[in-house]
């Protein structure tokens, strides 16, 4: 054991949304039964690339006795952890469901194993991907690659009845342009169409004033990433009618 910085998370104020596990490179933050947790002092450097990532101030840096940073462990730790996400995404398990609910690539499964005790309820889903909320999305995600996406209001899954005919064949990110923050917002998106060749963007959003600025950014996001990625824009309705504005970019 030996003295020096660690990250501590406040678990009372954790809300579990993940961006410090994400940001987290060492892979020491993991989130289980809802919060974040530092998995093993061996694998945290101190250095506190994730507390600036956290929303709710809940990550702090404190001197305390703990395990000394191994560099090489961690990077074993690292590259299994790859590993696994990718057998996740090119389904080498076919059929069985992933371990992990977060950055893996879904895929259509059979009626073997947990499934079969699992009521089915209506169509299945068009989902190709997980996250869909643009915070939890990888820049790098395989699902990227020539990805035609739709960018929806949260709040549009719920109100639009057609909502599985605009998920099927892109890949999805939502997020609400009223809670989320701009900046972030239209930086993961920039990085995300920097990092990719995104063949269209379609926006899909309220009818309600402030949900239009979902548009501006994700136009502003094209625009940063110095693409020329063409948008098309629809306008859901309280009443689930859908409008597409006439306007393209």
């Amino acid at each position: 054991m030996v003295l020096r910085k660690i990250i501590k998370i406040d678990e009372s104020l954790c809300n579990g949304c993940g961006n410090c596990m994400i940001a987290c490179s060492e892979g020491a933050i993991q989130i289980v039964d809802g919060k974040a947790r530092v998995v093993s002092d061996t694998f945290c450097d101190g250095l506190g690339a994730c507390i600036g990532e956290c929303p709710v101030g809940a990550l702090t840096i404190e001197v305390r006795d703990a395990q000394a940073f191994d560099e090489e462990t961690t990077k074993m730790h690292v590259d299994q952890s790859k590993s696994h996400e990718i057998q996740l995404r090119v389904g080498k398990k076919q059929g069985s469901w992933p371990t992990s609910p977060c950055n893996v690539t879904l895929h259509k499964s059979s009626d073997a194993g947990l499934e079969r005790h699992v009521r089915k309820l209506g169509s299945p889903s068009q989902l190709s991907s997980w996250p869909i909320q643009i915070r939890l999305a990888h820049t790098d995600a395989p699902y990227f690659k020539d990805a035609r996406l739709l960018i929806a209001a949260d709040c549009s899954a719920f109100a639009c009845p057609s909502i599985s005919e605009f998920i099927n064949g892109k890949v999805v990110l939502i997020g609400c342009p009223k809670l989320d923050e701009t900046g972030p917002f239209v930086a993961k998106l920039t990085e995300i169409l920097r990092s990719n060749e995104v063949k269209e963007i379609t926006v899909l959003h309220m009818e309600v004033p402030c949900c239009s600025n979902l548009v501006r950014q994700v136009l502003q996001a094209v625009n940063e990433s110095g693409k020329n990625i063409p948008v098309e824009q629809f306008i859901c309705m309280i009443d689930g009618a859908v409008t597409k504005e006439k306007k393209a970019w």
